[in-house]
């Protein structure tokens, strides 16, 4: 098996990009893996087999140089002195440089503390809450700092030891002719310790499952994919380790009245055909509960807008606000008294067709172009 094909390994066409080669690589992997086939010498090469092929072709230059060559890119080849003068070079740089980098930390070059990861949680507001900010709990499902082992991820009473295969490294070495790789330890899976005796509580994870509520205080001003950090709030650490944090990505919900562009809000408003004729004004209500006067001046046409200086959006960490735009709807009546109907009639007696100009031009443009 370890003689196969890199490509049939992973069982992906000699064409596949690297997200094909990585999707199959992590899937084989996963069925593979010494923990989920335990005391199994089969699954254990495989597993090998595949990491070392995955090894090869996710890097562009050792895949160009397999699909030339094949193995014997790997191989000491003619030149085995060469390759064999690199490794011992490697050597020597990891004694002296690895030493200076765990000055002050003794020989322990154990990668058991280990980040938690960030955790991201989505969240629907109103508009009305983006304009005046909010208070809002939510409710995650995460891994917390198991109490019992205190994170060690072991009995207590018992503890951990180094990996006998590593050295607490949580990487081991390959060589292959020019190249010195290291992958991940199969024995710790990169933990660095090995748990002879784990936490019942645990089951040597170190973490458990744990659903929490939090507290996330929106400002005043945010927007669509605003992002709000909840440090320390994401899962717990490997064995310890630090937590990772908690993102809060912030969506809008659709508004029956505005919609928002910026910090500029936009509103389409109806207004009687009498209004919009003769002039007048109306009271439209912003976010901030307060009426806006809005003058109509006389002849408004439908689609001419009217902007309100600061009645829009307030802008995210600062004291200035937006504008509101009212573009206006004039609206026909439909349902008219006698009365009115007769007041209409009289009016249309006395129509010219000087009193609506845009509709007397283009009628004028049909006539024109009809000879």
């Amino acid at each position: 098996m370890l003689d196969a094909d890199y490509y049939e390994l992973l069982q992906v066409e000699r064409s596949a990009d690297d997200k094909a080669i990585k999707s199959a690589y992590r899937r084989l992997a996963m069925e593979c893996h010494p923990d989920r086939n335990p005391n199994c010498k089969v699954s254990e090469e495989k597993f090998k087999a595949i990491s070392e092929a995955y090894d090869c072709l996710k890097d562009p230059q050792k895949r160009a140089a397999y699909d030339r060559f094949g193995k014997a890119a790997f191989q000491n080849g003619g030149n085995g002195h060469g390759a064999q003068d690199f490794g011992q070079f490697n050597d020597i740089f990891e004694t002296v440089f690895g030493e200076f980098m765990n000055a002050g930390r003794g020989s322990d070059r154990r990668t058991n503390v280990r980040r938690g990861s960030d955790l991201r949680y989505d969240l629907e507001i109103e508009l009305e809450h983006a304009f005046a900010g909010k208070s809002v709990d939510v409710t995650i499902d995460s891994t917390a700092k198991c109490e019992p082992c205190d994170g060690s991820g072991a009995k207590a009473g018992t503890s951990a030891r180094q990996c006998n295969l590593c050295g607490g490294r949580g990487q081991v070495r390959a060589r292959q002719g020019f190249f010195v790789l290291e992958q991940t330890c199969p024995s710790c899976h990169g933990v660095g310790e090995v748990i002879a005796d784990p936490c019942t509580a645990c089951h040597g994870d170190g973490r458990v499952q744990k659903r929490k509520s939090l507290s996330v205080t929106i400002p005043a001003g945010v927007d669509e994919g605003t992002r709000i950090r909840l440090a320390g709030e994401g899962e717990a650490g490997v064995r310890g380790g630090p937590p990772g944090d908690l993102y809060i990505f912030l969506h809008m919900a659709r508004h029956a009245v505005f919609q928002r562009d910026g910090s500029t809000l936009f509103a389409r408003c109806p207004v009687s055909f009498t209004t919009a004729a003769l002039g007048g004004s109306i009271q439209v209500p912003g976010l901030d509960k307060k009426p806006h006067e809005v003058k109509i001046p006389a002849g408004m046409q439908s689609g001419k807008q009217v902007r309100i200086r600061g009645g829009g959006m307030p802008v995210l960490n600062s004291r200035g606000h937006g504008d509101m735009v009212i573009e206006v709807h004039v609206e026909t009546p439909t349902r008219l008294t006698a009365r009115q109907k007769e007041l209409l009639e009289e009016f249309r007696c006395t129509e010219t067709g000087d009193e609506c100009p845009e509709a007397q031009g283009f009628f004028q443009k049909i006539k024109t172009m009809l000879g």
